[in-house]
């Protein structure tokens, strides 16, 4: 084979408990905890404010829960002295009287917040921009994102299916929802802010997985047809370890960048890059054993791989 081949189905029955159990714990906190979805998902109100000098996030915070606006989320907008505040519905009701016209009770909470602001400010603070996010768009943004990611992981299902074989397209599938739910679990369990950013993560989290599963599973077709003397688990074992400097190379570079935008990309999309790391993660985890473990389990075998003959063709090929 020229490579060093890995028995990694060795331990596939240990990866399979330990897959299961952080499942079974991603589940249950998403039972117990809930996402905590954002202001995009909830609706809401957005300010924008600018700042002659750049102040303190956790000072801003504080004078907005000193005013009464407990929940409000603050993060740098662009530059240092540029603020986004966001805050719940219930909140925005509370602090103002809304009246019979949106857009007058939106520019009454932006100037409220300001006025809040301006008191403990070095420096003036400008109001430069506040929308208004209705509930009711934000249900439809959950329940279109939550059906966006199942018609995902139907057309991955299809795809694999025509281009390998149902059984591929089932480890595909499964592989995807264990990377899924673990990721969703991870943020109920932490109790981050799941707002459309995080949901467009965990879409690319669909199709970087997929990608590495698509890799995996066509080696493993290959070597069905290729390596005549081997049991099942050996040409799993073949093909993960041929793909194994592809994959490790793949994961490595986009974790680096990933690890950059954690760290210097501010916190508009902190938990972007951290769904998309924890994604990346676990992705490549299972396109390695949860692929290829549900392959085991269903019994893959050389004649999976063989297209079908068609009926009288052998009586065609008779002289």
């Amino acid at each position: 084979m020229g490579k060093r081949v890995f028995d990694f189905m060795r331990w596939r029955k240990l990866a399979a408990a330990a897959s299961i159990a952080l499942v079974v714990a991603s589940i249950a906190a998403l039972v117990v905890n809930g996402l905590q979805f954002g202001l995009d998902f909830t609706g809401g109100t957005q300010v924008e404010v600018g700042y002659e000098k750049a102040p303190r996030i956790e000072d801003v915070r504080s004078q907005l829960v000193d005013a009464g606006y407990a929940g409000a989320s603050v993060v740098r907008f662009g530059s240092d002295n540029e603020l986004l505040i966001k805050l719940p519905p219930e909140v925005a009701e509370e602090q103002t009287q809304l009246s019979a016209r949106d857009e007058e009770a939106t520019q009454s909470i932006g100037d409220e917040v300001v006025s809040v602001l301006r008191q403990g400010a070095d420096g003036d603070v400008e109001l430069r921009r506040v929308e208004m996010v209705g509930p009711q768009i934000g249900e439809e943004l959950r329940d279109d994102g939550g059906l966006g990611m199942l018609f995902a992981l139907f057309v991955v299902m299809a795809y694999v299916a025509l281009r390998f074989q149902y059984k591929f397209s089932i480890g595909a599938v499964v592989a995807l929802a264990h990377d899924v739910i673990i990721v969703l679990g991870f943020f109920a369990l932490l109790k981050l802010d799941f707002d459309l950013t995080v949901l467009a993560a965990v879409l690319a989290v669909i199709g970087y997985s997929l990608n590495d599963t698509i890799v995996v599973s066509d080696r493993i077709r290959e070597n069905f047809r290729r390596v005549r003397k081997a049991s099942t688990m050996e040409i799993i074992n073949i093909s993960i370890s041929q793909t194994l400097g592809r994959t490790f190379m793949t994961s490595f570079t986009t974790l680096l960048v990933l690890w950059a935008l954690q760290f210097f990309g501010g916190e508009l999309i902190h938990n972007f890059s951290l769904a998309l790391i924890v994604g990346v993660v676990v992705g490549t985890y299972s396109s390695v054993y949860v692929a290829a473990n549900t392959l085991m389990l269903l019994g893959i075998t050389r004649e999976d791989m063989m297209p079908p003959v068609k009926e009288g063709a052998e009586l065609e090929e008779m002289p």
